[in-house]
């Protein structure tokens, strides 16, 4: 499994969509336990592979279309994968799932909305850890005293999550108003 990432894990992050979607297995029935646990761990698995190179905690907006699990009238193609792994049709999957629903994975947040004008509801969230950047030596000599070239100073955190930075720049999605709900577990 590839969880560790340059300054970053996204196992918390990937725990946090299947979770949101396997539930919907749960709730809506007709899947039992061991077919909701090899879903979960075959799901937790395809998106750990196929976010290993897409993955940046020090740029979260970076891939984030990529890493986007969608579902409308086309399935999600890893979700489809997971579903196929315990026999479930496109059918089936469609019935289980919202049909409409748009999960965004990032590092450091999890998101998700349910229908074109729904409220973006947060699954998950959590601060980037600071980042040490060693100080340029000629930095350190005019900043100290000492003169120190193995100084390190903490990097000024500037993370700011996708759906913000979208709205910074005048384009929003949803169309409707812009809601912000947080969920908790």
């Amino acid at each position: 499994m590839h969880t560790l990432c340059a300054r970053g894990t996204m196992k918390p992050e990937i725990n946090a969509a299947v979770g949101f979607l396997t539930r919907f297995l749960r709730v809506k029935g007709h899947v039992n336990d061991r077919q909701v646990q090899t879903f979960s761990q075959s799901l937790h698995d395809i998106l750990a592979e196929q976010y290993k190179h897409h993955w940046f905690p020090d740029r979260p907006c970076k891939g984030s279309g990529y890493r986007c699990i969608r579902i409308n009238h086309k399935m999600d193609p890893l979700v489809w994968q997971a579903g196929q792994r315990i026999g479930l049709t496109i059918q089936q999957l469609y019935l289980l799932l919202p049909t409409e629903l748009t999960l965004w994975v990032d590092p450091f947040e999890v998101s998700y909305r349910i229908g074109e004008d729904g409220s973006i509801c947060v699954l998950y969230e959590s601060k980037p850890g600071p980042i040490m950047m060693p100080v340029n030596t000629t930095s350190a000599a005019i900043g100290s005293s000492s003169g120190n070239s193995g100084a390190m100073n903490p990097m000024v955190d500037s993370h700011i999550s996708c759906k913000e930075e979208l709205m910074v720049l005048g384009r929003t999605s949803p169309s409707k108003a812009y809601n912000m709900m947080t969920v908790s577990s």
